[in-house]
């Protein structure tokens, strides 16, 4: 997994931070960040770096302009001060899993997969939920995985079941051509601030989306023709009753209402802190990521959550499917904490438990 230059892997710039409406004033600080944007997108690097140091100067601790400018120096092939920019991001900003990503990146393009490691996991703990985290840190385990059994060759060459599990890392990684700069500029780098779109593999693996479908359930079988019975001649037979549309319509409206308010819910007790309300929209089938048990997680969640002197979660854009006692809810989030506002994309699988729809999978992007 090698960090090409001029290359750049679409995950480092597309792992955006969506802290840039911080303060008041967004807009003006947004023309700054398009305008720095545009330069890096057309690459006019020098320009890009000397705008986002004039726009620092005056607003050091800034973390979306931090995190453009740490871009700005990947492009540029100036690897330790990228890295040095994304640390003293992690120090000053522990809760924005996107400096980590990025750290793990360049650690990745420098052969370092343990660093690389460290650093994913931090981001996966920080936020659970980033999907991209979860796959560039399978590719590093892959990476690791690769060396070893290179490793156990050399000690001894006479090893045939090591032989095809190299084979087959080597032709995961050689299945994925590498991106190409022109592809990784129009392809989203730096997008407005607004929402951040969903990154992809990390070091030189091509994207492959990394969104968490909903599966459809599986179609009920058939049912089975009941045997023939021979019967006497009767009248003609009563026309079979109209299906009872309008009442299955009913139904699925009522159970999107039902969602809906399941999702307001969970970001009301979120926000009031209620640690009871919060933890119990979570369904017993909830998975934590990251390995984690679900006493532990809760226990992160709640170290996370109480600690906090001001939450807000603001739901727009809400959109309910509803397949049987499965759901699937998609909106914007606008999270503020203190002194940080972030604003993202969440998708919400829910299952129907005994009347009351519970959160099984929680996705960001």
């Amino acid at each position: 997994m090698t960090l090409a230059r001029p290359t750049i892997p679409r995950t480092l710039v597309l792992a955006v931070l969506t802290a840039a409406l911080l303060a008041a004033g967004g807009l003006a600080r947004a023309d700054d960040y398009s305008d720095v944007n545009q330069l890096l997108r057309g690459g006019k690097l020098p320009e890009a770096l000397s705008k986002a140091d004039q726009y620092l100067a005056g607003k050091p601790k800034d973390p979306q302009m931090r995190f453009i400018k740490g871009v700005i120096l990947t492009e540029q092939g100036k690897t330790g001060e990228a890295i040095t920019t994304f640390q003293k991001l992690t120090e000053d900003y522990p809760e924005l899993p996107e400096p980590y990503n990025n750290l793990a990146v360049l650690y990745a393009g420098q052969a370092q997969f343990d660093k690389a490691r460290a650093a994913l996991e931090m981001a996966i703990r920080t936020n659970p939920s980033y999907a991209t985290a979860h796959e560039n840190l399978g590719d590093v385990y892959a990476k690791l995985a690769s060396q070893a059994y290179s490793r156990a060759l050399q000690l001894d060459a006479s090893n045939t079941a090591v032989q095809p599990k190299l084979a087959l890392i080597r032709e995961l990684f050689s299945a994925n051509p590498k991106v190409s700069a022109a592809a990784a500029r129009t392809g989203g780098a730096i997008p407005a601030p607004a929402t951040a779109a969903a990154p992809a593999p990390a070091a030189t693996k091509a994207p492959t989306g990394g969104a968490v479908v909903a599966q459809a359930p599986a179609p009920a079988p058939a049912a089975k023709p009941a045997p023939a019975v021979a019967a006497a001649p009767a009248a003609a037979p009563t026309p079979a009753p109209a299906p009872a549309a309008p009442a299955v319509a009913a139904d699925k409206a009522a159970a999107t209402k039902d969602v809906e308010a399941a999702v307001h819910a969970w970001a009301t007790a979120w926000a009031a802190k209620d640690m009871g309300g919060y933890l119990g929209s979570y369904g017993k089938e909830f998975d934590p990521p990251g390995k984690q048990s679900r006493k532990a997680w809760e226990e992160e969640r709640r170290g996370r959550i109480v600690g906090k002197s001001h939450i807000a979660v603001k739901i727009t854009d809400l959109s309910v499917s509803v397949n049987g006692n499965k759901a699937t809810a998609r909106f914007k989030q606008d999270y503020a904490a203190d002194a940080l506002k972030v604003n993202s994309r969440k998708t919400l699988d829910l299952v129907n438990n005994g009347g009351k729809w519970q959160i099984v999978r929680e996705s960001t992007g």
